[in-house]
């Protein structure tokens, strides 16, 4: 099991000590996440005029937006896999199956490719018999 971790970061320009499994890269992003949160809010006018319950629960809100929209992206991703990923099994067993037609295909041109040498053998040798039988009723 990981070993716990305390790892300070800042948040809103105070200083806290976080105790967690995670790594301290992984906190370190999500301090930095609520700072960009925050810093947005800031940037609107409506936000100064709000009590700092109101601050907090709007905050609260805007995170389970996020949390709520990046589920549902995932949800469509996971979808999307599994159609790509039945996609590609039914590609694979059509190439399975083309790959069996072109080897009986190879089979049938290697025994036409066999039969058509031996029938060239037999109009040579039949060739060759009509030249003998023309050459002995000439002499």
């Amino acid at each position: 099991m990981n070993k716990m971790n305390n790892i300070e970061v800042i948040i809103n320009n105070k200083k806290y000590t976080l105790r967690g499994y995670e790594s301290e890269e992984y906190l370190q992003k999500v301090a930095s996440y609520i700072n960009n949160k925050n810093s947005d809010f800031k940037k609107q006018d409506f936000y100064k005029l709000l009590d700092s319950e109101m601050k907090s629960i709007l905050m609260e809100i805007n995170i389970a937006d996020d949390y709520f929209k990046v589920r549902e992206q995932a949800k469509e991703i996971e979808q999307e896999n599994e159609e790509k990923a039945k996609e590609i099994f039914e590609l694979k067993h059509e190439l399975v199956s083309l790959n069996t037609k072109l080897a009986e295909a190879d089979k049938l041109i290697a025994s036409l490719k066999e039969e058509l040498n031996e029938n060239q053998k037999k109009i040579i040798r039949l060739e060759t018999e009509l030249g003998n039988r023309n050459r002995n009723t000439k002499g």
